[in-house]
């Protein structure tokens, strides 16, 4: 079975090349990189609620950890913003960064087992790419990946997609992501 980077490699980045037509194989375009992320704010802000924050961070750390085969890290919050009850260096959320091997085996799984398997999937709307090219894809709940299915989660979180292509223009990075099978609405 060839992994989706051995296929990009053999198959989709001549057939890139020729279609857009370029004169070098470098000026293809290609994912760069895949963050996802996970934001916990509304459920751990406040002091009433130091207990349940270690539970939460936990949760979502073993959660992305399982999805992605990389440790989290945190992100913390830069200002503080009274409204949220948030103040400056509490912890908002955690978000792991893909590269290489570890990126395409994310997009392949992701792309082939877990939005396949999402609640009403109808598709991701083209709206969803950026004029830059970065797709953004948000995800209701994370037991739609294979990995969560088997573990005792007390809550249902949220997980944001985002693939960070290198490319010219927005056409470009539809072209790519036609090229990796990336399901668009019709």
């Amino acid at each position: 079975m060839t992994t989706l980077k051995q296929k990009f490699e053999t198959k989709i980045a001549p057939l890139l090349k020729k279609e857009l037509g370029l004169d070098n194989i470098y000026q293809v375009p290609k994912p760069l990189k895949v963050v996802v992320n996970c934001g916990f704010g509304r459920l751990v802000a406040g002091d009433d609620k130091k207990d349940q924050r270690a539970q939460v961070v936990g949760e979502t750390e073993k959660i992305l950890s399982l999805v992605t085969g990389q440790k989290p890290r945190q992100n913390r919050a830069t200002k503080s913003i009274a409204g949220f009850k948030l103040r400056e260096g509490d912890l908002i959320g955690l978000s792991v960064t893909l590269r290489g091997q570890r990126m395409f085996e994310f997009l392949e799984r992701f792309l082939n087992l877990a939005l396949p398997r999402v609640r009403d999937f109808r598709g991701i709307p083209k709206s969803s790419v950026s004029p830059e090219g970065v797709l953004n894809i948000g995800i209701k709940e994370h037991i739609v990946f294979p990995e969560t299915i088997g573990e005792d989660f007390k809550r249902i979180y949220g997980l944001q997609v985002t693939v960070v292509p290198k490319v010219q223009n927005r056409a470009d990075a539809l072209s790519l992501y036609k090229a990796l099978n990336v399901p668009f609405q019709k």
